[in-house]
């Protein structure tokens, strides 16, 4: 079988990649074989053939993943910014400037496309 190991690291706030690491740290927390056995038992298709369709079908859908991915990076922003303003009320200019550089890199994150990592 594939081995499919989590990812599990340490990188730096000011790391680029910071935030899509994260989000690769938590999403692979859980296994996704027993789901894909459980499929390939239901369907007769390889184990190893349902990993490459949901590789292949992942890394071509880049911009169907981008436009999917709106809402959630949309409420991430927004919760960025509202908690800035709650929290700038109290420590002034250092929470909207921390939401700004949080914001930037998600900024530059959606720009940058699926064809830059």
């Amino acid at each position: 079988m594939i081995d499919l190991p989590p990812y599990r690291d340490t990188w730096t706030p000011d790391d680029p990649h910071a935030n899509f690491k994260a989000e690769v740290a938590n999403y692979t927390t859980a296994d996704p074989l027993p789901t894909l056995e459980r499929l390939s038992a239901g369907t007769g298709i390889p184990v190893e053939s349902l990993i490459r369709y949901v590789l292949v079908k992942w890394a071509a859908s880049g911009s169907e993943a981008m436009l999917a991915m709106g809402p959630i990076v949309f409420r991430q922003m927004r919760d960025i910014v509202d908690r800035a303003e709650r929290d700038g009320r109290i420590d002034g200019n250092d929470a909207r400037l921390e939401a700004y550089h949080a914001l930037k890199q998600i900024v530059d994150w959606l720009a940058a496309g699926p064809n830059d990592y």
